[in-house]
Order: C-alpha cells, then sequence, then structure tokens
C-alpha cells in the first residue's frame, strides 16, 4: 500500500510539473509588446467623433513596424474580440483588438496592434462579448481581411473569458 501512495505521490508531481513547464513556456504579452517602444499608437477618439467624420473612419499607419523576434513564440495576449468566421454557436476566427469597438465603432487600430486569431475549436458566442484572453502561438504575418490589415497571426490553443 506504501508503494501505491508513494507512486500516486510521484505521478502527481510530475504531472505538476510538466503542468507548471508548459505555462512557463508561455510568454504574456502586453499590446504595447507587439510594437517597438519608440513607435506611438495614434490616439482613439470618441465613436461620436468617428460618426461626424464618417471620412475618418479608415485604418492608419498601414506601415506600422511589428516585432519579428515574437515570430514561433507561444504567447498569451487579452483583448476583444472582432467576430469573422463561426456558426450559430461558436466563433471559429476572429479579429483580437486591444480596446472594445475596434474595427466596428472606431477605425481600426494599426496593423501592428491587431492579430488575426484561428480557433477550429470555436469560442462560444456568450464568451466573445466581453475581454478574452487568447493563448497560442503567434506568427508575424500581414493578412487583409474586410475589415483590416493586420500584422499578426496566431493559431490559439485556449480562449477564455478575462474574468
Amino acid at each position: 500500500m506504501k508503494l501505491v501512495n508513494y507512486l500516486a505521490v510521484v505521478a502527481t508531481a510530475a504531472f505538476a510539473l510538466s503542468v507548471h513547464s508548459a505555462i512557463a513556456d508561455v510568454r504574456e504579452l502586453k499590446w504595447n509588446d507587439l510594437k517597438p517602444s519608440d513607435w506611438m499608437a495614434p490616439a482613439v477618439r470618441d465613436p461620436m467623433f468617428y460618426e461626424q467624420n464618417p471620412d475618418m473612419q479608415v485604418q492608419t499607419n498601414l506601415d506600422a513596424p511589428v516585432i519579428p523576434e515574437l515570430d514561433g513564440e507561444r504567447v498569451k495576449i487579452p483583448g476583444y474580440v472582432v467576430q469573422l468566421e463561426g456558426d450559430d454557436r461558436r466563433v471559429t476566427e476572429f479579429l483580437l483588438v486591444p480596446y472594445f469597438g475596434a474595427c466596428i465603432h472606431v477605425p481600426p487600430p494599426p496593423p501592428n496592434q491587431i492579430i488575426h486569431v484561428s480557433f477550429p475549436e470555436g469560442v462560444p458566442y456568450p464568451v466573445t462579448y466581453d475581454a478574452v484572453w487568447v493563448t497560442g502561438t503567434i506568427k508575424v504575418e500581414h493578412r487583409d481581411s474586410d475589415l483590416a490589415l493586420v500584422g499578426y497571426q496566431l493559431e490559439a490553443s485556449s480562449v477564455i473569458s478575462y474574468f
């Protein structure tokens, strides 16, 4: 019986170490980490300004610099979902943006502040109404969508509610 208990403790410890190692391999990003420190993103104005100035509702800074060193890293980043693909229950493809309403109510952020996310498992719609944490492998790769030019791609392994 003691050997069984010992093996159970060893197995539990090994599992905990492997989970800790997997978590340790994920780099938690902030949105500023997606741009050079000397580059400033344009200010976002009140949505009412854009309603009164529809010609200003365009994405700017299309040549915004990205961080090539991020390519291939496992990352975790918070943000808001702009739905692109899915069905009546789940979102399988979306843009992750740093603030609520980006690409919909105000102009899209620069490409280095937008991540195109693929998540074949799908995010349940109720989770997409608030901020989320997205974890996965990031690629430094531009992509043009119907809503914006994007500077990063991410194949998500998990998408969970921020709260």
